[in-house]
């Protein structure tokens, strides 16, 4: 099985892991942000309670005193705050609440579920003033840290979501240049075949002037037309083919003869069609190429010794094609990864011929191809389905 570099692999995980951590970090040290925050409110709010204390307190202060009260009782307009007796009854007077929407002021029974909610979240400040009295400044969140709570969960979400469209834009610039690279690779090996391929049709002619009923002729001149016509299955990926031929029954039984005597006979190689024209818009060339991959890989996977079967149904709407066979089967994770660029099970060959008959069915004739069953020392089916 071929498999990426150990290092880029390696490479792959430094990144991830990179990015991992960035994203924890961000949301860390958002976290660290909002508590400092919620600490510097904690602090203004013991100072605005004790500016209370000095407001409510017997002894004389200065004017300037005053004014500083004044303006720290003034300069809260941000944080929600309740002055209440040591029972949690709240004070009426003016000045006794600051940034309490009027609504809940008048409302005494939402008051109150307030001083609760407020409670839960911070305990109050307890101010002595005389004779013993005490009371309690209430206070809960600025609008600001309240919204600020939620920030790091969006920043998460935010940057998971980002990383998962670069992952899924490069995913698809890979891919596109994989087809590229594919197609280009075809048509240049269409070009190599072409110029010696020339070269045998001429001497296949002499040859015929010579021994016209020669049988090893007529083998050759067969073997010549099958490398024109992959010459011509490896010209046309990358371009769109002419869906021209109908009968696919026609196609699959001229592809199966010629493969039935290139195969060890020590295969059992059966066909079975349905009775009538089977009439489906399909490249015939195309369509005969996947096929020939998916009968050299089961002979493969059968070491040249077994059973081999085709099967092509109707049903519902689409053609139904299996190719079946008793060799070595596939593993969960070689059958996931089967139809994968590049990837194979066998020490030679480059991984590219089911990628290229996925891309022929599925792209091409707008079918799907795929291993229906698999099992390990039992065998493999592949199945195509094309609409009718």
């Amino acid at each position: 099985m071929k498999n990426r570099p150990f290092l880029a692999r390696i490479s792959n995980w430094i990144v991830f892991t990179i990015l991992t951590v960035i994203v924890v970090a961000l949301i860390v040290s958002s976290n660290i942000l909002i508590n400092n925050l919620r600490n510097k409110e904690a602090e203004r709010i013991k100072v605005f309670a004790t500016a209370i204390k000095i407001m409510q307190g017997n002894k004389q202060t200065s004017s300037e005193t005053q004014e500083l009260v004044f303006a720290i009782l003034t300069e809260n307009d941000q944080i929600p705050t309740i002055l209440t007796d040591e029972n949690k009854n709240p004070f009426i007077f003016e000045g006794s609440s600051r940034n309490i929407p009027q609504e809940i002021l008048d409302n005494p029974e939402e008051l109150k579920k307030l001083i609760i909610k407020m409670e839960s979240n911070y305990a109050p400040f307890e101010i002595e003033i005389a004779e013993g009295d005490k009371q309690l400044v209430f206070y809960d969140n600025s609008k600001l840290l309240s919204d600020l709570r939620y920030y790091p969960y969006f920043l998460g979400l935010f940057i998971i979501a980002y990383l998962a469209f670069i992952f899924w834009f490069l995913r698809t610039i890979k891919k596109t240049d994989e087809g590229y690279l594919w197609a280009g690779l075809a048509k240049e090996t269409a070009h190599q075949i072409g110029t010696p391929l020339s070269s045998m049709i001429g001497w296949m002619e002499i040859m015929k002037l010579e021994t016209p009923d020669s049988d090893g002729v007529k083998e050759i001149e067969k073997d010549i037309e099958r490398l024109r016509t992959i010459s011509e299955r490896f010209s046309k990926i990358g371009s769109v083919p002419e869906l021209n031929d109908m009968n696919l029954n026609a196609t699959i039984k001229e592809n199966f003869d010629y493969l039935k005597t290139r195969i060890s006979r020590k295969v059992d190689f059966s066909l079975n069609l349905p009775n009538y024209p089977i009439l489906v818009p399909h490249n015939k060339i195309l369509i005969s190429w996947v096929i020939e991959n998916l009968v050299k890989n089961a002979v493969d996977a059968m070491k040249g010794e077994g059973q081999l079967q085709i099967w092509m149904i109707g049903k519902n709407k689409n053609i139904l094609i299996e190719v079946k066979d008793n060799g070595s089967g596939m593993t969960h994770n070689q059958a996931r990864n089967a139809f994968k660029p590049g990837y194979s099970t066998k020490k030679r060959g480059w991984g590219l011929g089911l990628s290229l008959a996925k891309r022929v069915v599925q792209e091409y004739h707008n079918g799907d191809i795929k291993i229906s069953q698999t099992e390990i020392g039992k065998g493999t089916t592949f199945r195509i389905s094309i609409r009718k």
